[in-house]
């Protein structure tokens, strides 16, 4: 006999753009927003009643309709708007989870209208709500660094299927893909005083992006392993509101290129980047204290 598990529905990446004008000088935020609600819903599974449903359509309009009547600042606070929304207002809705990714643009030189798509990374979000509480992750994605020494890899275990040569000089290249969970975030808040009384969810992101930068930049790496947990560590230390660290660092390998076919050397000055296979590097970094994280990592 089946039985039904658990389950989610909702608009996945709806494209938002919302401009602000203050006389010549305009402002872009430019989001990727995914909804998912769950809460009694086996009707609509098991019986085809579509009573509890709010359509994925409407879940859709409320993201514009908020883009309009609140604005977007942080996407954090954008997020829990939704989320608190959805909760709120569909009795069959127990649990809200909103994603957003926003997308930068840097202004086109002294013109206020015109802007240049950014080659930054990608900054993101997850924001749950289930009607008694609030969990926030921030992070980021393809947050392209790269070291052109001081990283090693030598003493590794080996077998019968190893010709990697060790090495005391290397590059170390990766593209960061973190998250962190924020330990504290505010309940009972309506929309319009959200912004006011929530953590400044801005500087935190970009503390916790110097911090990672600065870590990967300082850390004399004996392994990405080594770096990882540096990384994450300095988060901690210098973001107090930053509980936990999820980090996945793809190793992007660079190899030196044998010349002398060609009768040149290579003193470490001409690589191949490979693109694939490629190692990776996955890893958690969290404080001894940290508050349980409920449904924050779902």
């Amino acid at each position: 006999m089946a039985v039904l598990g658990p389950n989610r529905y909702g608009k996945a990446e709806t494209r938002v753009v919302r401009v602000t004008r203050h006389g010549d000088a305009h402002r872009i935020k430019d989001l990727t927003v995914s909804t998912a609600l769950a809460g009694d819903l086996a009707e609509v599974h098991l019986s085809g009643d579509n009573s509890a449903v709010l359509p994925t359509d409407s879940q859709k309009n409320t993201v514009f309709a908020f883009a309009k009547r609140h604005g977007v600042g942080a996407i954090e606070d954008f997020a829990l708007l939704l989320a608190r929304h959805f909760v709120d207002s569909q009795p069959a809705i127990h649990h809200a989870r909103v994603a957003v990714e926003e997308h930068a643009w840097e202004r086109n030189g002294a013109f206020g209208h015109s802007f240049v798509r950014s080659g930054r990374e990608v900054r993101t979000c997850v924001a749950h709500h289930d009607g008694t509480g609030s969990w926030v992750v921030s992070g980021l994605r393809d947050l392209v660094v790269l070291n052109t020494t001081d990283s090693e890899f030598r003493g590794f275990a080996k077998d019968e299927y190893t010709t990697l040569p060790e090495t005391r000089d290397r590059v170390l290249a990766t593209a960061v893909d973190v998250s962190w969970r924020h330990a504290d975030v505010s309940e009972d808040v309506s929309p319009d005083v959200l912004p006011d009384v929530s953590p400044d969810w801005d500087k935190a992101y970009e503390k916790a992006r110097a911090a990672l930068l600065t870590a990967f930049a300082d850390t004399y790496s004996l392994s990405l392993q080594q770096t990882l947990y540096a990384m994450g560590t300095r988060v901690l230390a210098e973001c107090p509101g930053i509980c936990e660290v999820r980090l996945s660092l793809p190793n992007r390998h660079h190899f030196l290129v044998d010349l002398a076919p060609f009768g040149l050397p290579n003193d470490g000055e001409v690589f191949f980047a490979a693109d694939r296979p490629y190692g990776l590097i996955e890893g958690t970094v969290l404080r001894e204290d940290a508050p349980d994280a409920g449904p924050a990592w779902e």
